[in-house]
């Protein structure tokens, strides 16, 4: 609840527990077993935001957070619950709620670009290890010295190929590059793509500021997104949760200490954050944590075990809500020693016994006080929630969603020329220029195979000519050299013409004149 600005959480034997709004910005922790009350809580905590002005973003995994949108109502065990705590004149109510899915089918669509997403944030949604994801940001370079945007899936997987069978182009001004590694991108792109992440990339982007909104009655706006299905798909619901954190510091102003939040932002399942994050990129993650609340933006992680959250976030979370943890084994109980370590002690109780002794709907709390102080940890019991716990129906989501200004500005994908219309341009004026390149080093070589075989011709019918010349010419000599040895004589009435040897000639020529003196 917020009353006297301040958020509400819980109530001890002796006092009520807020978290002041000037100090919800100094980022916060939730934990506790499964079923212990963590829900409640995180609801509790945006609905009194709301009530504050402030706007809240959180993400419904178990699809039980919609009914925010409607008034609750009384129970048994909630009327003991606020007679135990000494809360009067309680009011169910419902909250302005605008439901989100990147999904696009129980919500507004949400929807940004890669190029938006960028190299280090595409890395983590890949899975890339770190020489693929300097690969990748080799082909984001690339794609912004030639002013090709990368708007969806298909933009990076033809820019890959594209970089790929041209890497001779690129290797003196970008550096190595790898065939494999580009490889590896393009399959886990298309795991991604097969996660719904097609979806998610895209035109029209989501505009920050529709997030922070308040509706007409100063109330913030409680963003939902329904993350149902996402959440089937832990890597794209991390990598998502990290864009959007990514975005709020880079998009957001620095405004330093307000009076309360610009809005405040849940991380619920946040061990799925940081499974597996490399060293280098946690340091990213603490920088922006530590540097974000002076955007007016508070940060709230909900998880089972705090030691689910590296320490390096965990020192910057100030306001802490612990409910129970179960331990059963000597690993468990160092984890609830863990925990009880971070609070401020108490010298009233054993801060360890209590965490494994609180009932649901219980938890230990520590919150600034008016000095960013932690103030010490107390047992108490949480405030019911003013709206509906459960799921919503679809007709009231729908009408929920229909009656949204929002309504029609991101529902409809908008193509425009990005890389891929820009490559595929490219490549086919490349294929255009190789085909035509073939076709005239085709039509140069028969060119010079007919000019071949014409001077081939040529010097045949040369060779034909020269030899039927000197034929010619050996005929004539013959026939001149035949003229010079003819010899006539007379055989009765007969003329015979008779070639000889020259040197019979003579001797003929005096046996036959001798016979026909």
């Amino acid at each position: 609840m917020y009353i006297n600005n301040k958020i509400l959480i819980g109530k001890s034997d002796k006092k009520e527990l807020s978290i002041l709004l000037d100090k919800a910005n100094r980022h916060g922790l939730i934990t506790g077993a499964s079923g212990s009350g963590k829900t409640i809580t995180l609801k509790v905590m945006a609905e009194s935001f709301s009530d504050a002005g402030v706007p809240v973003f959180l993400a419904d995994v178990k699809g039980d957070l919609g009914g925010t949108c409607l008034s609750g109502e009384t129970s048994e065990s909630l009327e003991a619950r606020l007679k135990k705590i000494g809360i009067k004149d309680f009011e169910y109510k419902s909250f302005p709620v605008r439901f989100w899915d990147i999904f696009g089918e129980k919500g507004h669509p949400i929807r940004t670009t890669i190029d938006s997403v960028g190299s280090d944030i595409l890395s983590m949604m890949l899975g890339l290890s770190e020489a693929q994801e300097g690969m990748l940001a080799i082909a984001f370079k690339i794609a912004k010295d030639n002013n090709w945007k990368l708007d969806d899936a298909k933009d990076l997987r033809l820019l890959l190929q594209y970089i790929s069978d041209n890497k001779s182009d690129y290797i003196t001004k970008y550096g190595n590059i790898v065939t494999q590694s580009i490889g590896v991108i393009q399959r886990c792109l298309l795991t991604l793509e097969n996660q719904g992440a097609d979806k998610f990339f895209g035109q029209p982007e989501l505009d920050i500021n529709d997030l922070i909104q308040i509706d007409a009655n100063g109330k913030g706006i409680i963003n939902i997104l329904d993350a149902v299905e996402l959440f089937k798909s832990p890597d794209l619901y991390a990598s998502f949760l990290l864009w959007f954190l990514w975005t709020l510091f880079h998009t957001m102003p620095e405004v330093g200490d307000l009076e309360k939040p610009k809005i405040v932002f849940f991380f619920d399942e946040a061990h799925l954050l940081f499974n597996g994050m490399p060293a280098y990129r946690l340091k990213q993650i603490v920088q922006v944590v530590k540097l974000i609340r002076s955007r007016g933006i508070g940060l709230y992680f909900i998880s089972q075990s705090p030691a689910d959250i590296p320490d390096e976030i965990i020192t910057q979370l100030g306001n802490r809500v612990q409910h129970t943890l179960r331990a059963y084994t000597p690993a468990e109980q160092k984890v609830v020693k863990a925990a009880a370590d971070s609070f401020r002690t108490n010298p009233v109780f054993d801060t360890a016994e209590a965490i494994l002794a609180l009932g649901t709907g219980e938890a230990l709390l520590s919150f600034q006080n008016e000095n960013g102080e932690p103030e010490v940890v107390e047992k108490a019991t949480i405030l019911p929630p003013q709206s509906k716990m459960g799921v919503v129906d679809d007709i009231t989501r729908n009408k929920v969603i229909n009656s949204s200004p929002l309504v029609g500005k991101y529902e409809e994908t908008v193509e425009r020329d990005s890389a891929f219309e820009e490559l595929d341009k490219l490549i086919k004026a490349t294929v255009e220029a190789e085909e035509a390149e073939r076709k005239a080093i085709e039509e140069a070589k028969e060119a010079e195979k007919a000019a071949k075989q014409a001077e081939k011709d040529r010097i045949a019918k040369e060779k034909e000519e020269a030899k039927l010349k000197k034929e010619a010419e050996k005929a004539k000599k013959e026939a001149e050299r035949a003229k010079k040895n003819t010899v006539q004589y007379k055989l009765g009435k007969k003329v015979v013409n008779k070639t000889v040897d020259k040197a019979l000639n003579k001797a003929l020529n005096k046996v036959m004149k001798s016979l026909f003196k």
